[in-house]
């Protein structure tokens, strides 16, 4: 059983996996001819930026789109640049801010909208709290989960939260992956020497490394989730940002060091054992302004896939919140 007594032998049978090539793969220039590749479906319903995180790609968000769709939305999910079908970065700039810009011109000055909704995990998460930070009306609310908060450490201390223990930014009971991603990736690269190798090591995270609830993903999946990673220059895409620990300098460090106002959902997947529990305490002193955070029984670090029955309707009855606010609507798209 998982970590709240749940029996995942009883989870609901999740929303059906659309087929590989269910959507239509869009790509559009960002920066300097560099293009994202991205999804976009449902165009004309309140824009809905649903953002992934590492090993992640588009892929990730495979269950949620149709639903969210069908509740009004238009979802656009992208690859981040160098990861899945996106361009690799001809200079090697991978980081939080760059991917934060890469997507406000996305969004923003190639589909046109003036206020988004994001929805981001991992990485994902983080990049969200960046443009809710940096562009100032952009983001009119977040879905946030199952990663770095915001660091607020003056704060976190003066409401009791033990710096040290924050799960998210150390090594965790399988967090090797962190060091060897982080310090030595060419060590890392030159183990991973073949395409089923580097993918066996993506499996890993969905798999025995503990990141999901047990039993969420089945051979299929995991060979779904797995095939974008099979080349070399795109698994080092997907560690940069862990070099930013190891002396990897980014372009712009990324707006985390204060609360986000903005209308925030939050969840947790209490399966997670790369972000641990901590990660409560820690938003609730991060966004004042916030629903949650709910844990999630039966789901881990890929929430947003494990337990869609239950994520996709609660995202969408919070952004119908502000999709009906005034003005909304109005300054969505241009």
């Amino acid at each position: 059983m998982g970590v709240t007594g749940y029996d995942p032998r009883l989870r609901p049978a999740q929303p059906a996996t659309p087929a590989p090539d269910a959507f239509v793969v869009h790509r559009a220039e960002v920066a300097d001819g560099l293009a994202l590749a991205y999804v976009r479906e449902g165009v004309g319903g309140y824009p809905l930026l649903l953002v992934h995180g590492y090993p992640e790609t588009k892929r990730i968000w495979w269950r949620n789109i149709e639903p969210l769709v069908a509740a009004g939305y238009e979802v656009i999910v992208p690859d981040l640049r160098g990861h899945g079908d996106s361009d690799l970065s001809p200079d090697d700039t991978y980081d939080l801010v760059t991917y934060s810009r890469d997507l406000h011109a996305l969004v923003h000055d190639v589909l046109g909208h003036e206020r988004v909704g994001v929805v981001g995990g991992d990485v994902g998460g983080v990049v969200a709290v960046d443009m809710a930070n940096r562009f100032e009306g952009f983001v009119e609310g977040l879905c946030f989960f199952d990663t770095v908060p915001p660091m607020l450490i003056d704060e976190f201390v003066a409401a009791g939260i033990d710096i040290g223990s924050i799960t998210a930014i150390g090594d965790g009971p399988t967090g090797d992956y962190r060091r060897r991603q982080g310090a030595e990736p060419d060590v890392l690269a030159a183990e991973l020497s073949t395409p089923a190798l580097r993918r066996a090591w993506v499996a890993s995270m969905y798999g025995p490394r503990l990141w999901a609830s047990p039993g969420t993903f089945s051979d299929a999946d995991i060979d779904f989730m797995t095939e974008p990673w099979a080349e070399e220059a795109r698994l080092r895409a997907g560690w940069a940002v862990y070099q930013l620990a190891h002396g990897r300098q980014p372009a712009e460090w990324p707006i985390l060091d204060r609360e986000v106002e903005v209308p925030t959902l939050l969840f947790y997947g209490a399966d997670d054992h790369v972000v641990g529990p901590d990660f409560l305490h820690c938003c609730e002193v991060a966004f004042p302004n916030r629903v949650g955070p709910l844990v999630l029984a039966g789901a881990g670090h890929f929430l947003q896939w494990e337990r869609a029955d239950v994520f996709n309707p609660t995202v969408a009855v919070f952004f119908a919140g502000l999709a009906a606010a005034p003005g909304a609507r109005e300054g969505a798209g241009r």
